[in-house]
């Protein structure tokens, strides 16, 4: 018996008819009640959970149509198939108007009925998974899940509450880390389209030649393995919103695919001849330099117009100061109830070592050296030597050649370049700041007066000061 579903209801009042129907059906794993009038199915949907229904367009009592507008008004969103011996164009026509779902003539073929089942099937899983994630809108799609006090972050947080109201499109930039799912969660979870689907699609993650198979659907045998139709992602977001992450991994011919879906929300499925439509919100990330994939003929030009209505640029963990911090205490926190330890705070002398480190894997990399630390300590707080030493993770940052950021000045590149130099003296010579100032050929005072003018931690629990 198939327990991913609720039983089907079969109204027909020809006892052979149900019966074969049954057989049919329960061969196929699914569980059956079946009458023989709309007056007992009414009765029997009145108080129970029923998956769809099958009924004779003809039957004793009230008829297939008149119990079908019933239904329709009561239950919209059941699904129902319509039996009939005695079809024609019209009679088709009023089926669909009152509600069916899909009609078939009699005598048909049985896969046409399993079909059509498996078809209700696919709905009702789908309508199962949107369901629980509307249930979990509101935990998982806010904004209290993006933590940090820095100016730059309320401001995130103030842009996102202003923009979700909105159907404008979105492109989310950032280096990889900062958040970038995050703030695409809370735009849908704050939107009108909360109550709707919620679609997430990592265009890196899955094969080029499966992605458009996978955005806009396919019809059976478009290709090897496409056994039957499948609808795509953009069909399930209807109403909803589409998160497109890594949208500079996309191929150039999908790119122009999803420049004319974009106009209007029509789109074809792969193999197919009929033009579709939906109505979605798209949103759009990725943590490549756009621009230079523009200038490298990597990307459309006119595709990053079309998505870039509102832009958010995420900034990258190392610019958001004592964020740092509260974003350790959040991830303490979390992963402290998960594996039952108790581990109350942050040593003092931990804090400018997080504070020191650039970070170049931004929240997710901060995230796992909570995790590892609170699984290596025994005290009561974190320690410093509970933490990674972070000496891979400098050097990797350091490997490629010196650029300036995406709209980054010169200046502001300079300062960079000069935080980056200090905080790699420091964590050599354990934050010791007189070490620190010599390796740099500098005076302790003047090291010191460069640091507080880069807006870097020189108080508590940093060595050396006299």
């Amino acid at each position: 018996m198939n327990h991913l579903f609720p039983p089907i209801l079969v109204v027909d009042d020809e006892k052979n008819m149900r019966a074969s129907l049954q057989t049919m059906l329960v061969d196929e794993g699914h569980s059956v009640r079946a009458v023989e009038s709309a007056e007992e199915a009414l009765e029997i949907l009145s108080g129970e959970e029923i998956f769809m229904v099958i009924t004779d367009a003809r039957l004793g009592g009230m008829s297939g149509y008149e119990f079908l507008k019933q239904l329709h008004a009561g239950k919209p969103e059941l699904p129902v198939l319509m039996l009939t011996a005695y079809a024609t164009p019209k009679l088709a026509v009023e089926a669909i108007k009152s509600g069916a779902m899909d009609y078939l003539a009699k005598p048909f073929a049985p896969e046409e009925l399993l079909h059509a089942v498996a078809r209700c099937g696919e709905r009702y899983k789908l309508l199962r998974e949107n369901a629980a994630l509307r249930s979990r809108a509101g935990e998982i799609f806010g904004l209290g899940q993006i933590v940090g006090e820095s100016e730059k972050m309320r401001e995130l947080r103030r842009l996102i509450q202003t923009v979700a109201q909105t159907d404008a499109r979105v492109l989310i930039l950032g280096e990889s880390g900062t958040g970038k799912e995050l703030v695409a969660g809370a735009l849908h979870g704050l939107s009108k389209r909360r109550e709707e689907s919620y679609v997430r699609i990592n265009c890196a993650a899955i094969p080029e030649t499966l992605l458009e198979s996978e955005l806009f659907g396919h019809e059976k045998g478009a290709f090897t393995g496409a056994v039957k139709q499948k609808a795509g992602r953009v069909e399930e977001a209807d109403g909803g919103t589409i998160f497109l992450d890594e949208i500079a991994d996309m191929s150039k011919p999908l790119q122009a695919k999803l420049l004319r879906f974009l106009e209007d929300g029509s789109f074809t499925r792969v193999g197919g001849t009929q033009e579709l439509r939906v109505n979605v919100r798209l949103l759009a990330a990725t943590n490549r330099d756009i621009g230079q994939a523009i200038a490298d003929g990597q990307f459309r030009e006119d595709l990053f117009h079309r998505l870039n209505v509102v832009q958010f640029l995420l900034p990258p963990l190392r610019e958001r100061g004592e964020d740092v911090l509260l974003l350790a205490e959040h991830f303490l926190r979390l992963f402290r109830a998960a594996m039952n330890k108790n581990v109350t705070g942050i040593s003092a002398a931990a804090r400018p070592k997080l504070l020191a480190h650039r970070w170049p894997g931004n929240v997710r990399e901060l995230r796992n050296a909570i995790e590892r630390a609170l699984i290596l300590e025994t005290s009561r707080e974190i320690q410093a030597g509970s933490l990674p030493d972070f000496d891979f993770e400098t050097r990797l940052q350091r490997a490629g050649p010196m650029r300036a950021a995406p709209e980054e000045s010169l200046d502001d590149a300079l300062k960079r370049v000069e935080r980056e130099l200090i905080t790699g003296a420091l964590e050599q010579n354990e934050f010791n700041m007189t070490r620190a100032a010599e390796q740099l050929k500098l005076t302790r005072h003047s090291l010191r007066y460069r640091m507080q003018r880069l807006e870097m931690k020189t108080g508590e629990g940093m060595a050396g000061e006299g």
